[in-house]
């Protein structure tokens, strides 16, 4: 069973830049540091992907393994309503949780490469930074209720 509802992949992919979505990891002193990425997509139902650039303070909590948090916010998709389309009705938000796995090169580190939008990879031109994939462990809404792989619009 997929994790990431289908329904909401291309909501995913192209969340940048209006609804970018925010990665949360666990820095060394055990405070929450949350960073907006601009790279988040879908590598499958499973998975996951965003491009650390490095260098930044959100960069030293990413190590295999570490606990990750996406947290993907568009209220075009919260309850009819309140203005949306009732995907995701209570408050167009979704989280995911998962470990990270990073990768250096080969496939998937060429995968999140190509897959990001432009602006990101013209953030890194000289591309010194990694993939990460987020293997979803976790799926729900704001109320923690998990997300359904059959997630779809409410019939009208």
């Amino acid at each position: 069973m997929s994790k990431i509802p289908e329904a909401l992949h291309e909501h995913i992919n192209d969340a940048f830049p209006q609804n970018v979505c925010l990665v949360g990891s666990i820095r060394e002193d055990g405070f929450a540091q949350i960073s907006p990425r601009g790279s988040v997509q879908v590598v499958d139902g499973d998975t996951l992907g965003i491009w650390d650039r490095g260098g930044r303070a959100s960069s030293e909590a990413l190590v295999d393994g570490a606990k990750l948090t996406v947290y993907f916010r568009n209220p075009a998709l919260s309850a009819v309503a309140r203005g949306g389309n009732g995907l995701l009705p209570v408050g167009g938000i979704a989280r995911f949780y998962g470990a990270a796995e990073l990768h250096h090169e080969g496939a998937a580190y060429e995968q999140v490469w190509n897959n990001m939008v432009q602006q990101e990879r013209d953030a890194d031109p000289d591309k010194k930074g990694f993939a990460v994939l987020i293997r979803v462990a976790l799926a729900e809404d704001l109320r923690g209720s998990a997300l359904p792989e059959d997630l779809a619009l409410p019939e009208s």
